[in-house]
Formats: C-alpha cells, sequence, structure tokens
C-alpha cells in the first residue's frame, strides 16, 4: 500500500466520522483520530514481528521503551 492509498483511507474515515456527525460540531478531533489509529497500528506492526519488540519498535521509527510504554498503555501487553 502506498503513503498515497494510505491517505485515501484516512480521508474517507475522517469524511465519514463527520457524515456520521450529522452537523454536530467535533471536539478533540486530533487527540480522537491519533488515540484510534495508534492502537491497531501497534497491534499489527507487533503481531508482523512475531511478538518481537525490538523489531516492531525498529518498524515503527521509536525507541523500544517508548513502545513497551505504548503497549502497555494500550493494554496490548501485561
Amino acid at each position: 500500500m502506498t503513503k498515497k492509498a494510505i491517505d485515501d483511507c484516512i480521508r474517507d474515515s475522517v469524511e465519514q466520522y463527520f457524515k456520521d456527525l450529522r452537523g454536530v460540531e467535533p471536539d478533540a478531533l486530533h487527540e480522537l483520530f491519533l488515540g484510534a489509529a495508534e492502537k491497531p497500528l501497534l497491534d499489527v506492526v507487533l503481531r508482523h514481528a512475531e511478538g518481537n519488540q525490538s523489531k516492531a519498535a525498529e518498524w515503527l521509527g521509536i525507541n523500544r521503551n517508548t513502545l513497551r510504554r505504548k503497549l502497555l498503555d494500550h493494554k496490548l501487553i501485561k
């Protein structure tokens, strides 16, 4: 999947969110969407890395300790 395809997917999701609001003004969209995207991203990347946190952190471009904290925050590990 190309960056453009990912951009289009996100754009479609944001457009659908606005349609679902039916004119109600949104609040804290940045936090909402980043929070909604982070957990599934971490989950899928960790699964593809076969649970190897060092590899997953490398693929994500973040420090392993940062990844571990995020995994704990999202209750993806104990």
